[in-house]
């Protein structure tokens, strides 16, 4: 079992014809169930700031508009990822198996990326990456 494990949320569009990674937040999670908890948390987060509810007391009267039919919805694709329990055990015993976990969802504009790793795996890779090629004795 894996113990901690690291997460990030990163933007990733295009400036000035080059593609740019904006850090939306990053969190060593002690635990699999606060990493997956920080994972939807900012899902969460990203799908508030996209698509406010209306009647919030901060956004004056029309100030949202519905998307077209053919719009990603972005927001409602976190959502659904955050209440989607099979998903969300899926990704667990990805996690507590060492492996590499990335959630992406895209609109026309950004792709949002959730990923999350576990620290001892990424320990691991790193020393058989710098082991020498022959053990001496």
């Amino acid at each position: 079992m894996h113990d901690e494990f690291l997460c990030h949320v990163t933007a990733y569009g295009i400036c000035g014809g080059r593609l740019v990674g904006v850090p939306l937040g990053t969190y060593r999670a002690p635990t699999l169930p606060l990493a997956l908890w920080w994972l939807r948390d900012r899902a969460t987060w990203i799908a508030e700031r996209l698509d406010p509810r209306p009647g919030l007391p901060h956004l004056p009267e029309g100030a949202l508009m519905p998307l077209g039919d053919d719009t990603p919805d972005v927001p409602g694709q976190l959502r659904a990822w955050c209440a989607d329990t099979a998903q969300q055990d899926r990704i667990a015993e990805e996690l507590a198996g060492g492996r590499l976990v990335r959630v992406a969802t895209r609109d026309e504009t950004t792709e949002y990326e959730l990923l999350a790793e576990s620290v001892d795996a990424l320990r691991m890779a790193r020393r058989a990456a710098h082991a020498p090629a022959h053990a001496s004795v």
